[in-house]
């Protein structure tokens, strides 16, 4: 099959994407993992259907297969909505029926691959011929992931039902829950049930109601196989002993790793050890490419697997150490799963396994064998560390609570500290966080030196995150205290001191040591390790030395992904995307914040999701994307106000006051940065406020409260002498101008211009020669006012900041200037629609429906009124009528965007 897209995964109606090419409303295969939603997916469908009749049809996979059967259902309902039934069952008379109607028709055919394959083919030959010709019929078919498509359907556009990311897994918990579930058994349940809808479900039905409390812990193993079964268990009816006993194999070896495609030869001369299987074809439910081989469904591995009998488990287990080569410390492993070895000889090779998943189930394993208390607390701990750096937060700290460190040395407790304190610091309150790294620091300085300076470092970045000078200033002298920790000096020392520097506003020593930190080509880099280096890029970032920023984050990205440090990667996104933002590349920074996100969500950092989260609603602040502003600055601060995380509201906040300033509300945006700037309370994040000061003046002068910014300029005039921000300098002679009187404020306006020419960044300067061209208008003078803005409309339109080029629009018009470029009118209106407002008013332009737009869209008939309210204010037109003809207008140039 072809053009392949993704769509909602099961019972979670708030996620929704769909095909964009208009092609794809007449015909879509539906697929997906069992338990993800294909028969949601067509009764949602149904009931968003509202232009004629729906016609269902479900195969019935106890039915004989007899030819035509498949077909003979379809055509007696399509009969009943045409008030004729077509004779015969060929695709010939499906394609009659299908056409017979009048009307909009949507056909939904549930588990098309039972039907025989004369049905089949006839089905997809009509809906290859839909494909072709334009038509009002909607054919929707659904057929399972885990197996390869039926060529009777290639070529038709599919769209795979996935399954839910970690906030949608979450989110649907909480409603079915009504919120009473207790957060970390909601967390372990999204964890075991990797986004699967009918599985997550299934899991939270059998809790008790202590167990959804939390007051008792879920059944083990979680999910078992009982559930597994009812999920996804039917998927295996029919199959033979010998191929269970392969499929069983591929299941075991791949077992604890991220790399579920294992080596074919391999399998098959385990399986042969078994007795049962014969070198025949392999079940279809597995794919094979390049020698390898694996489930076309990871749900389906993991029954096979846990559907198993425990004596059959062991043989396989046994079958695949005896194949492997001499020495490879998989073979040990296996053995182990088996019950065959010891636990001190597993833990010994367990740190040559290949892979972190396989490192934490080997040191898992080894403690689970052992019956040394103190020597399990060690193991297990090891295994929390090898599951944090692998990017699997609640595994970690589920190891951590199993491995009750009571009973371990003090280095052991030690380490399990610093391994919950590191956790939390990314997915937690970062109080408590600071608080497990200051303990891990006591319990290592005398025994550890290296983890106690590096769990005083991050208790650091706790109290950073929290907008805490006082608790960084502490942990940094603690740091200091521990005797051998960074005695040589180094790159460690330098940030250490740098830092204690910058916060007591030594300014010159802290440039000094920071920029050795971020430039040092010996130093962080060459260690390799990515927190080192993610170091230099927030030394880096700290100075605005911005190209430094970006290089170490990029060596931070690379190197964690060579060392296989999952955990590492959401953090260099997240530089990597500061960095971007300061430097004015609003799309590159929405790029690596996007990329972020997503693998924050996957690695459980949340609170590293919030940063990515802020990132985006600045950038969308700039573009102008205010539903999309609010939704990120919703996300950002539900996480920083439960965690505590001062820094990522501060930016949230700052996103939302410029977005409102962009569309022209200044008051709006001066009562948000009000309290933010101004000294007391609830002034944003120590080293941020400072960021949002130019924003505050501006909506504070533009609402007529310029008393109120003028003592917060001055702070920022001391503020930007350090030189953290390459803006600032220009920034600061604009705040001046704004509150300066009309005989200084021209030259300040024509001094800041001048000094953005030496820092870059389209946006910034757009600003400064839009806030030049009103006062210049104002004044009218009006022929250097047009040359002003004309500047800045050039600069907004080049860096996509649609809400402010707009305003610039409005301000060119008022002095009587032509605001449009050499574009026709229509597609210069185009060309401000985002996508999503484009597709829908292209459709709605060809005579769609409200409705017909969102069963096309995969959204809400809501979703679809809104859009179109903003493309009708965007463009404005009044009626549909009208739309049509501009959209005609600019596609009949050429000019569409």
């Amino acid at each position: 099959m072809t053009g392949q897209t993704t769509a909602t995964p099961g019972p979670a109606p708030h996620r929704a994407t769909a095909p964009a090419d208009r092609h794809d409303a007449a015909v879509r295969v539906v697929t997906g993992e069992p338990g993800c939603g294909r028969t949601w997916f067509l009764e949602r469908a149904a009931r968003a259907f509202a232009a004629g009749p729906v016609v269902r049809v479900r195969a019935d996979p106890a039915g004989p297969a007899v030819p035509g059967g498949g077909l003979r259902p379809l055509l007696r309902a399509l009969g009943g909505t045409t008030g004729r039934a077509p004779a015969g069952g060929s695709g010939q008379a499906l394609l009659d029926a299908l056409r017979a109607g009048s009307r909009p028709l949507l056909v939904c055919v549930d588990d098309a691959h039972l039907w025989d394959p004369r049905s089949r083919a006839a089905l997809g030959d009509a809906a290859r011929h839909l494909c072709r010709t334009t038509t009002a019929v909607r054919l929707l078919l659904t057929v399972p992931g885990h197996r390869p498509p039926a060529p009777e359907f290639a070529g038709l556009t599919v769209t795979r039902v996935d399954p839910l990311t970690r906030p949608e897994a979450a989110a649907l918990l909480d409603e079915v829950t009504g919120g009473a579930l207790d957060g970390g058994v909601r967390d372990e349940i999204v964890d075991a049930a990797e986004g699967v809808p009918a599985l997550l479900l299934a899991l939270v039905r059998r809790l008790s109601p202590a167990q959804v409390r939390g007051d008792r812990p879920p059944p083990r193993p979680l999910p078992g196989a009982e559930v597994l079964t009812d999920v996804a268990g039917g998927c295996l009816d029919g199959l033979t002993p010998g191929r269970l006993d392969l499929l069983l194999t591929v299941a075991a070896a791949a077992r604890d790793d991220e790399d579920t495609a294992v080596d074919r030869g391999l399998v098959l001369r385990a399986a042969g050890q078994l007795g049962q299987y014969s070198a025949v074809p392999l079940p279809d439910l597995l794919a094979a490419a390049d020698d390898e081989v694996r489930f076309h469904s990871e749900l389906l591995r993991r029954t096979v697997y846990a559907g198993a009998p425990e004596e059959r488990r062991r043989a396989v287990h046994l079958a695949l150490a005896g194949e492997l080569a001499q020495g490879d410390p998989r073979a040990l492993l296996h053995r182990a799963w088996a019950g065959a070895v010891r636990g001190r000889e597993l833990q010994a090779v367990a740190g040559d396994l290949p892979s972190r998943r396989l490192r934490c189930a080997a040191y898992a394993r080894a403690a689970e064998l052992s019956e040394d208390g103190p020597r399990r607390a060690e193991w297990y701990t090891a295994a929390a560390g090898q599951a944090l750096l692998g990017g699997r937060s609640h595994q970690a700290l589920r190891l951590l609570d199993t491995a009750r460190t009571g009973t371990a040395p003090a280095v052991v407790r030690g380490r399990a500290a610093l391994l919950r304190g590191t956790t939390v610091l990314h997915d937690g309150p970062v109080d408590e966080a600071q608080a497990s790294l200051l303990h891990a620091t006591t319990l290592l300085a005398d025994r550890s030196p290296a983890d106690a300076g590096t769990a005083a470092l991050a208790a650091c970045d706790a109290a950073w995150a929290a907008g805490d000078p006082a608790g960084c200033l502490a942990a940094l002298e603690r740091c200091g205290e521990i005797e051998g920790h960074d005695a040589r000096g180094g790159p460690r020392a330098d940030y250490r001191l740098g830092l204690r520097a910058l916060l007591e506003a030594r300014f010159e020593e802290a440039a000094v040591r920071l920029r050795r930190v971020a430039r040092d080509p010996d130093g962080s880099e060459s260690s390799g390790d990515p927190e080192d280096i993610l170091r230099a890029a927030a030394a880096a970032l700290m100075l605005g030395d911005l190209a430094d920023a970006r290089r170490a984050g990029a060596r931070a990205l690379a190197a964690a992904r060579t060392l296989d440090t999952v955990a590492a990667v959401p953090r260099a996104r997240e530089y990597l995307a500061y960095a971007e933002l300061r430097a004015g590349r609003h799309a590159l920074a929405r790029t690596h914040a996007e990329e972020g996100l997503r693998a924050a969500h996957r690695a459980g950092q949340r609170n590293t999701a919030a940063h990515q989260h802020a990132v985006l609603a600045l950038a969308a602040s700039i573009e102008g994307e205010t539903e999309l502003v609010a939704g990120h600055v919703a996300a950002a601060l539900g996480t920083a106000r439960r965690h505590g995380l001062a820094q990522a509201a501060t930016l949230a906040e700052w996103a939302a006051a410029r977005a409102d300033l962009g569309r022209g509300r200044p008051q709006e945006a001066a009562d948000r940065l009000g309290p933010l700037v101004r000294p007391g309370a609830r002034r944003g994040h120590f080293a941020l406020w400072m960021l949002a000061v130019p924003c505050y003046v501006e909506a504070a002068v533009s609402a007529g409260q310029p008393e109120g910014a003028r003592g917060v300029v001055e702070d920022f005039a001391r503020w930007a002498v350090f030189g953290a921000d390459p803006q600032a300098p220009s920034q600061l002679l604009r705040c001046r101008a704004l509150l300066a009187p009309a005989d200084r404020a021209d030259a300040l306006y024509r001094q800041a211009l001048d000094l953005h020419d030496t820092a870059g960044g389209d946006f910034e300067r757009a600003r400064t020669e839009l806030l030049h061209g009103k006062w210049l208008r104002r004044r009218r003078r009006l022929r250097e006012a047009r040359d002003r803005l004309g500047a800045a409309l050039v600069g907004f339109e080049r860096c996509g900041a649609r809400a402010w080029a707009e305003q610039t629009r409005g301000e060119l018009r008022a002095g009587g200037a032509e605001a449009s470029g050499p574009r026709s009118a229509g597609a210069a209106d185009l060309a401000g629609l985002t996508p999503q407002q484009l597709r829908i008013a292209r459709r709605v332009a060809e005579g769609a429906t409200n409705r017909e737009v969102a069963l096309s869209l995969s959204v809400s008939t809501r979703t679809v009124d809104y859009h179109l309210r903003k493309v009708f204010a965007t463009l404005g037109v009044r009626s549909r009528l009208e739309l049509a003809r501009l959209v005609e207008r600019a596609e009949k140039t050429g000019a569409h965007p």
